[in-house]
């Protein structure tokens, strides 16, 4: 996989709402953006992978989309690991040219979202409203629980998990494209607003909103040839322990560590060595324990870390250029691939406004249903 690279990206702007528009129509336009921005054409491309339940049916999704984008692939997948999905797409579609199954592949996420449309059937799929919500798979309760167990063993504090929901505000400032831009909230702020799981105010918690984003990856010898500096991918690693937080092995370290891990030995490098963290934030508690299982601070001191450090790109390592998902906007699944397009963006040095001086090396996580399933990625500026 060292020998692979991302050559193109593109992203719809999240939003909250996305009338009239179906999920495969997102997914052509990010798609048609991403292979332009790669210069290439969509003849050249031979792989596709795809996130789940998108288009007509949650059969065949490869195929759907496909067949919809006018693409013939040697090689179809589809990723489902929740929130870690963009980032295991990215490593997946490098095994498979590294593997000699494709040479360019195709990187899809995309969700539509209509507030007035029905969310349901009266008949069907009961199980969203009366078993997620309360059972061992909501994600408020769950993750107000490993935010709670933080507390109770380390000594966190309400306060230091609400200073990451404003830093990402305050980086999303640089971000037109973000949902909260121009809309600046203070610890207080937060503070006031409803909340929703103790100790979790709404305010720490992803909004849902509709978008997509895509990435081409393809082989670095042929990266060399096209329209933008190439980034590299010199490390994945992926670890899934559970489903369902009862069976969490800690609510204290995640499965990021052993794929953060195998990420570094990977690409040969630790965490001094990084210019800028992509990190997955659908929740306040998840950049405290992500910082400590990157090696960045000690266990138990990831509280004390977000409130003290500066997250801008004036920093030693900027965290969410971009906003992040609680500042940026989450599209469900495309959420996730934000982190990755934004990473590649200040690889590049094409990240305008909110540029991380000389950024040189990048790591990107992914994060499935509460700590379940985590992917890590290192990234690049030009081969290595």
């Amino acid at each position: 996989m060292s020998g692979t690279a991302i050559v193109g990206i593109a992203e719809l702007p999240p939003r909250r709402s996305t009338p009239g528009t179906t999920t495969l129509e997102l997914l052509a336009k990010v798609a048609v953006a991403a292979v332009a921005d790669a210069g290439l054409d969509h003849l050249q491309i031979d792989g596709l992978v795809c996130g789940p339940q998108v288009g007509e049916t949650p059969q065949h999704v490869p195929a759907t989309v496909a067949e919809y984008l006018g693409l013939r692939p040697r090689y179809a997948g589809m990723v489902d690991l929740g929130g870690a999905t963009a980032a295991a797409m990215v490593w997946r579609a490098g095994a498979a040219i590294a593997a000699g199954m494709c040479t360019t592949v195709l990187c899809l996420l995309a969700n539509s979202r209509d507030p007035a449309a029905p969310r349901r059937s009266p008949n069907r799929n009961p199980i969203r409203e009366f078993d997620v919500p309360y059972g061992a798979s909501g994600a408020n309760q769950a993750y107000a629980m490993v935010a709670q167990r933080h507390m109770a063993d380390f000594g966190t504090t309400t306060e230091q998990l609400m200073c990451v929901p404003v830093k990402e505000r305050e980086n999303a400032q640089l971000n037109p494209d973000a949902v909260f831009h121009g809309r600046t909230i203070t610890l207080e702020d937060v503070r006031r607003s409803p909340m929703v799981m103790a100790p979790l105010h709404q305010l720490e918690m992803v909004m849902p909103c509709g978008g997509g984003a895509a990435l081409v990856v393809t082989s670095a010898e042929r990266a060399r040839d096209l329209a933008h500096p190439l980034v590299a991918m010199l490390g994945a690693g992926e670890a899934v322990t559970h489903r369902a937080l009862s069976q969490a092995p800690s609510l204290t370290t995640s499965p990021l560590a052993a794929a953060i891990d195998q990420a570094y030995r990977q690409a040969a490098i630790g965490p001094n060595d990084l210019d800028l963290l992509a990190a997955y934030d659908c929740y306040s508690i998840l950049l405290p324990i992500t910082v400590e299982d990157a090696g960045l601070c000690d266990k138990g001191e990831g509280g004390p870390w977000v409130a003290e450090h500066d997250f801008s790109i004036a920093s030693r390592l900027p965290i969410n250029p971009h906003g992040g998902q609680l500042a940026c906007g989450q599209a469900d699944l495309s959420g996730g691939m934000g982190h990755v397009v934004e990473a590649v963006r200040q690889l590049r040095g094409a990240a305008g406004a909110r540029q991380v001086p000389n950024a040189e090396l990048a790591l990107v996580t992914g994060n499935g249903a509460t700590f379940s399933e985590e992917v890590a990625l290192v990234l690049a500026a030009g081969e290595r």
